[in-house]
């Protein structure tokens, strides 16, 4: 029987960055209601900032994000506890951001310190192996001390097929590359997007007929970028991600399954911003109080959207009207020690 029951995991900062974490934690969601439980530690592991989950197989990967940065498999048991499966090195300094091929044969992860991206082949239960490729970016912007060199922040592959895109804070683009299946290597990288200078590209998501939506971090606004029969995405517009007067460094970009409403984290004002998207324009619709500092990263799940904020070291819970897409602040936060990353655990491989 399948439990009724959600499940999250808590990624976040330990105390080689600065964090006040220990590993990755868990937590009970009810569906119902969206009211989340702290069940404690799952895992000791250095700053697992941020997590991914096999395709079809139980098992959850993490970024160790460290100069010498590595990334760390768990298989996770019926109650999810975490066991360990392995640990790799990536390659690079401060890996932030991995995923999973939709086939579920390779893990790719983006090394943030040292501007390039590693791919992991998996094996039939989902163990990653040494890398099989380790793709080095060029390229630089005009902030000095942001930008002097590539900062690889996001890797997002295609669900069908075999693009991989690259979303590179240090070079305002985010770069298209190629996995081969069989070989485990990437393609040298073309620009998808090409964003205004000084942007810094930190997350984005795909929206209907391959538009994509990019959270620049430094310029603190939304931008979006269609299809334009070649190669390179064609800018298309650009929203201020808030309405605050001081600095904006928005952090998680997210769009309802219906594909109406685009939320973004925004730290320094520390709030939130939904937009209503019509597949043309962001309109700003509300922009609320996040409920703690730092908003570092936010989830989706069903009508409630949980945010993680970091340094006030808490998850807060929203409910979004179904309607008008606005969240409304719900219930108290419930505290976990510096999170920088949600991951719904899926339920149908969650049994007693």
């Amino acid at each position: 029987m399948v439990s009724s029951a959600e499940y999250v995991f808590v990624g976040c900062y330990t105390g080689d960055k600065g964090g006040e974490g220990d590993g990755i934690t868990l937590l009970r969601r009810d569906p119902a209601t969206g009211d989340l439980t702290r069940l404690g530690l799952a895992a000791r592991t250095p700053s697992p900032s941020f997590l991914a989950q096999h395709p079809t197989l139980p098992v959850l990967y993490a970024v160790n994000e460290l100069d010498q940065g590595t990334i760390t498999a768990f298989s996770v048991a019926p109650d999810c506890s975490l066991i360990p499966l392995g640990t790799q090195s990536t390659g690079g300094a401060d890996p932030c951001h991995l995923a999973v091929t939709g086939d579920g044969r390779h893990l790719v992860v983006a090394n943030y310190g040292g501007g390039s991206v590693a791919v992991f082949p998996l094996d039939a239960d989902g163990v990653p192996a040494g890398r099989s490729d380790l793709l080095q970016l060029q390229g630089s912007g005009p902030n000095a001390e942001r930008q002097s060199s590539p900062h690889a922040h996001q890797v997002v592959p295609d669900p069908n097929g075999a693009d991989v895109l690259i979303s590179d804070l240090g070079s305002d683009r985010v770069w298209r590359s190629r996995l081969d299946p069989v070989s485990g290597r990437l393609s040298l990288p073309d620009p998808a997007v090409e964003a205004k200078p000084g942007t810094g590209p930190r997350h984005l998501v795909r929206s209907t007929g391959g538009t994509v939506l990019l959270a620049g971090e430094l310029t603190g606004d939304v931008s979006w970028y269609r299809p334009a029969g070649g190669p390179t995405l064609t800018p298309a517009g650009t929203v201020a991600a808030s309405q605050s007067s001081g600095a904006v460094h928005p952090s998680e970009i997210a769009i309802r399954n219906d594909g109406r409403h685009v939320y973004v984290a925004n730290r320094g004002p520390d709030t939130v911003s939904a937009f209503s998207w019509d597949g043309e324009s962001l309109t700003l619709i509300a922009e609320v109080p996040a409920g703690g500092v730092w908003p570092r990263h936010m989830v989706l799940l069903g009508d409630h959207l949980y945010v993680a904020n970091q340094r006030s070291h808490n998850v807060t819970v929203f409910r979004v009207d179904p309607d008008t897409g606005i969240p409304g602040s719900q219930g108290e936060p419930t505290g976990e020690p510096s999170p920088t990353c949600l991951l719904r655990w899926n339920p149908p491989m969650i049994r007693p």
